[in-house]
C-alpha cells in the first residue's frame, strides 16, 4: 500500500493527519526534529518551563542542537505529556490536521494549546486551558495523557482532584475551540488513581493505568505511601462507547504503579502491555474466550540487593515503554538500574530479551552503591561517556523513529523524583540520547555522535522529558 502523506482530492478521498495503518507509518519520512517539554520547576532556576525543538537530521548544520525553545508565560507548570488535536485516527476526515501539539501541565494543572503547524521548527502558543475550568466543569485536576479522537474531540488523563487526592478521571476538550467540554466518565465512576490510557474502538475498549495521589508523589517518593495505600496497582477496563467502567484488574503487588500503557498497534489485536514500576514488571493483558478482560506478568526485572543506597534492595524502576510499529519489539527503561532492554514479542506470552544498554543510572560502578546480590549476575556498568559529557541520571522516556531503526531517550522522569534519586541532573541538567536498533536480530548500541546536553541551556540547566515528532510516532498514534 503506498503512504499517502499529503493527499488531493485527485489521488484519495477523505485524507486526513496521520497514515492509514501503522505498516504503513513504518514507510512515512525520517524524524527530522523533535519537541520535548522542558522543565525548570524543582530546580534552582526560576524561569518557565518552554518546549524545545531539537534538531535530528543528520545532514543538518544544527545536528544535535536545541534550534528553538517556546517559554510558557507560568512559572512552575510541570510540562509533562504531550498529544494532538488530530492523528491518525482522524485519518478519513480531510478536514483535520496534526497542527497543535496539546501539552497539559501535570502540577499546575494548565493545558497549554501550542500551533506547530504555522512554523513546525518554532511552535507558538495558539490557547491556554487555565486549571480553574478542569477544577470547577470537570472535579478533575494533574491532567497527564493527551490522545486525539477519531470524534475529532481531545481526551486528557488527570491523575487527581483539585486537593491532590488520586481520581482518575478524563477531560474532554473541544478540538476547534480546546474548550473543555466536561468529563467523558460518569459521574462516580472514576478510577481512585489515574495516570495513561490506550483506546481500541474496535473492539469497544479503553484501558487506563494507575501512578498515585498527586499530594503523595509530588515531592517525591516514600515507600510508606504505597502501604499506605496512595499508589495504584489496577488496570481498569472502560465500554469506549457508553463510557462505563467494566473491570478493574488488580496486578497485586507485583503489578504496583503501572504505568505506561500500550496495546499493539494492529488494530484488530485484543492484547497489550503495561510497565509496572515498582517491581519492575511488565503485565500482558488480553481478552478472554469469555469476552473480558485478563492480565498476566510476563517480564520480570529483579531488584538487586544493595549498599550504600536508600533501601536494602533497588528495584529497576520501569518508567517507560513502546513497542515497535509492527508490534515485533518491546522496550522500557529501567530507570534506577539504568538500562533499556529490547524484548522481542513474537511469541506475545513469553517475551525475549534481545537487547540492553546501560546508559548511566544508579549502580555505576564508580559511584556509592555497591550490589550485594544480583539475581542477573551482571557486573555494575561504568558511567556512561559521550563527547566527553558524564551522563548524569538515568535513561526514561523513549520514543521510536517509524521505522523503528533510531531510539530516542531523555533522563528526566519528574522533577521531584529526580531532585530526590539524581541530584546531580538537578544540577547539570538532563540529556536527549540515541541509540541505533538492530531490527533484524534484535540488539541496541548508542550513537556516539548524538548528544543534547540540556545542562547548557541559556537559562541554566533543565530537565528534558517526553520526545514528539511533528508527524506522529507511535506512542501518540492509534488506528481506528
Amino acid at each position: 500500500m503506498e503512504v499517502d502523506l499529503c493527499c488531493s482530492p485527485a489521488s484519495c478521498s477523505g485524507c486526513g493527519p496521520g497514515y492509514r495503518s501503522p505498516l504503513d507509518a513504518m514507510k512515512g519520512p525520517r524524524e527530522e526534529i523533535v519537541y520535548l517539554p522542558c522543565i525548570y520547576r524543582g530546580t534552582d532556576v526560576l524561569k518557565p518551563d518552554y518546549l524545545a525543538t531539537v534538531d535530528v537530521d543528520p545532514k543538518s548544520p544544527t545536528y544535535s542542537q536545541v534550534i528553538h525553545r517556546l517559554p510558557m508565560p507560568n512559572l512552575r507548570d510541570e510540562l509533562h505529556h504531550s498529544g494532538w488535536n488530530a492523528c491518525s485516527s482522524c485519518f478519513g476526515d480531510a478536514s483535520k490536521s496534526r497542527n497543535r501539539l496539546i501539552l497539559p501541565s501535570l502540577i499546575s494543572s494548565r493545558v497549554y494549546v501550542v500551533d506547530v503547524g504555522t512554523n513546525p521548527r518554532a511552535p507558538k502558543i495558539h490557547k491556554m486551558v487555565e486549571p480553574v475550568d478542569l477544577f470547577w466543569k470537570c472535579g478533575l485536576a494533574n491532567p497527564h495523557t493527551s490522545h486525539c479522537l477519531g470524534s475529532g474531540q481531545i481526551m486528557i488523563s488527570c491523575m487527581g482532584d483539585p486537593d491532590g487526592n488520586g481520581k482518575g478521571g478524563f477531560v474532554l476538550l473541544d478540538g476547534e475551540t480546546f474548550e473543555v467540554i466536561g468529563n467523558w466518565e460518569h459521574p462516580g465512576e472514576a478510577a481512585p488513581f489515574g495516570y495513561d490510557f490506550w483506546y481500541q474502538p474496535r473492539h469497544n475498549v479503553m484501558i487506563s493505568t494507575e501512578w498515585g495521589a498527586p499530594k503523595a508523589l509530588v515531592n517525591g517518593f516514600n515507600l510508606a505511601h504505597v502501604k499506605e495505600g496512595l499508589y495504584g496497582s489496577s488496570l481498569h477496563v472502560w465500554d469506549w462507547t457508553t463510557h462505563r467502567k467494566l473491570q478493574t484488574l488488580e496486578l497485586g503487588e507485583d503489578g504496583a504503579i503501572p504505568l505506561e500503557v500500550r496495546f499493539l498497534h494492529e488494530p484488530s489485536a485484543t492484547e497489550g502491555y503495561v510497565g509496572c514500576a515498582l517491581k519492575g514488571t511488565v503485565f500482558r493483558f488480553y481478552k478472554t474466550p469469555k469476552g473480558d478482560w485478563a492480565a498476566e506478568k510476563v517480564i520480570s526485572v529483579p531488584s538487586k540487593k544493595v549498599e550504600g543506597w536508600m533501601l536494602p534492595e533497588m528495584p529497576s524502576l520501569i518508567t517507560d515503554i513502546l513497542l515497535s510499529l509492527d508490534d515485533r519489539f518491546l522496550y522500557f527503561s529501567n530507570w534506577l538500574h539504568g538500562d533499556i532492554r529490547q524484548y522481542d514479542i513474537s511469541d506475545r506470552r513469553k517475551p525475549r530479551l534481545v537487547g540492553q544498554v546501560f546508559l548511566g543510572g544508579s549502580l555505576v560502578n564508580d559511584g556509592p552503591v555497591r550490589v550485594l546480590e544480583d539475581p542477573e549476575n551482571q557486573p555494575q556498568p561504568p558511567p556512561r561517556i559521550i563527547q566527553g559529557k558524564r551522563i548524569p541520571g538515568s535513561p526514561q522516556m523513549l520514543q521510536l523513529s517509524l521505522d523503528g531503526r533510531r531510539l530516542y531517550v531523555t533522563t528526566s522522569l519528574f522533577s521531584g523524583w529526580d531532585k530526590q534519586f539524581y541530584p546531580d541532573m538537578i544540577r547539570e541538567g538532563s540529556v536527549m540520547m540515541q541509540i541505533d536498533v538492530d531490527t533484524v536480530n534484535g540488539g541496541l548500541s548508542l550513537n556516539e555522535d548524538f548528544l543534547v546536553d540540556f545542562g547548557k541551556e541559556p537559562d541554566g540547566p533543565v530537565l528534558a522529558h517526553e520526545l514528539r515528532y511533528p508527524g506522529g510516532d507511535c506512542t501518540s498514534d492509534i488506528w481506528l
